[in-house]
């Protein structure tokens, strides 16, 4: 009898068999939920919980905007958008016929401004023997002057020693008027001399300023020292600096993107000619919610996958930084939250992970690419 009434429908059992079921099948339900919840429970404590995960990651890179530092028509573009290049390649050639022509102006301004110093070394030699030969005219201008004394002092005693004797009669007149022209010949020698030891000591002293005023050229210095020197030399590098940069080289190793120059477009210093990115040095940025950043730290272990690839490519990288700030933090215009209206939004914070080389290589991405990340908060 009991094992025909369990074959029954539900409709066709006995009224006293069917709670008994029902509570059997509650039970088992019951059993189910408690042994998913404790599952879940254990899943999230000892596995979920120490991972945090976010869809809005993207692809960046610290591109290099190329510019030029001198203004010039461009006669050559090398590249074009999506070509790899290498560090030092040429990327854009400028028309150099003014550079060189102002290359050569200054190397001719720097020979004459060589020449023109020797010229002052040369004058310090010359004007040092005009300073020695103006000292011994002086010494022997004063010795004229010292004879010239004498021999006025000479005379004068002369004079008066027959001025005396011309009263008694002991010196005729004649002899007197002698020694009167003597006196008078000695006192227009001394003159001369002394306005001679007085020229003489002008010219000295006017040679030696001169040997000062030349030396002032070239104290402490050499021909390659000398400030003309280098000051025409400066300019010289500076044209030969200006030459080099009209041919613009790239300044990383990437892929040519946006470029914004033409053959014959006359361009100026500073205005961005094309950019290049370097895909083997990408990372991403992945804008996590405040309320996930809790147990994320430096050095901690990324696993990420890419919308390009799917779950076949699998990233490994590291969280490197966190920034600053929130992105509306940094908005150009900032959210105005000081009003009655004010509404709580949960803001995302962006962290850099740096990827793996190898992995990067094996697997290219481009800059913007959306990924997914997954950081491992159990290294903290």
């Amino acid at each position: 009898m009991t094992s025909q009434a369990q074959t029954l429908p539900a409709a066709q059992m006995p009224a006293d068999e069917m709670p008994v079921r029902r509570k059997k099948l509650f039970m088992l339900l019951g059993g189910a939920i408690a042994a998913a919840a404790i599952g879940y429970g254990s899943y999230w404590v000892l596995v979920a919980s120490h991972y945090v995960s976010t869809d809005n990651a993207y692809v960046a890179a610290e591109i290099a905007q190329v510019t030029p530092e001198v203004a010039g028509t461009v006669r050559t573009v090398q590249v074009m958008n999506t070509q790899h290049v290498k560090r030092g390649d040429i990327l854009v050639l400028l028309n150099d016929s003014d550079a060189r022509l102002a290359l050569a102006q200054t190397q001719a301004d720097l020979e004459r401004a060589e020449r023109r110093v020797r010229g002052f070394f040369a004058n310090d030699a010359g004007l040092t023997a005009q300073v020695q030969a103006r000292s011994a005219e002086q010494t022997r201008a004063a010795a004229q002057l010292a004879s010239a004394r004498s021999d006025l002092e000479r005379a004068q005693l002369d004079f008066k020693r027959r001025e005396a004797l011309v009263k008694n009669g002991s010196v005729s007149a004649e002899e007197l008027s002698n020694a009167k022209n003597a006196l008078s010949v000695a006192e227009a020698r001394y003159r001369d001399a002394e306005a001679a030891a007085t020229q003489s000591e002008a010219y000295y002293r006017a040679a030696v300023e001169a040997l000062k005023s030349n030396q002032t050229l070239t104290a402490n210095t050499t021909v390659d020292t000398n400030p003309e020197v280098a000051l025409a030399r400066a300019k010289r590098d500076q044209a030969r600096l200006d030459l080099a940069r009209t041919v613009i080289r790239a300044p990383i190793d990437g892929v040519v993107a946006k470029r914004q120059v033409q053959v014959g477009q006359r361009v100026q210093a500073g205005v961005n000619l094309l950019s290049v990115v370097p895909l083997q040095q990408a990372h991403v940025d992945a804008n996590f919610k405040e309320v996930q950043l809790e147990k994320v730290r430096l050095g901690q272990a990324v696993k990420l996958t890419s919308d390009l690839y799917g779950s076949k490519a699998v990233y490994h990288g590291k969280v490197v930084g966190l920034a600053g700030g929130s992105g509306s933090a940094f908005a150009m215009i900032p959210a105005q939250n000081a009003t009655g209206n004010w509404i709580k939004v949960v803001q995302r914070l962006p962290v850099r992970i740096a990827l793996d080389p190898a992995e990067l290589k094996a697997h290219p991405l481009s800059v913007g690419l959306s990924m997914t990340a997954t950081i491992d908060t159990r290294d903290n």
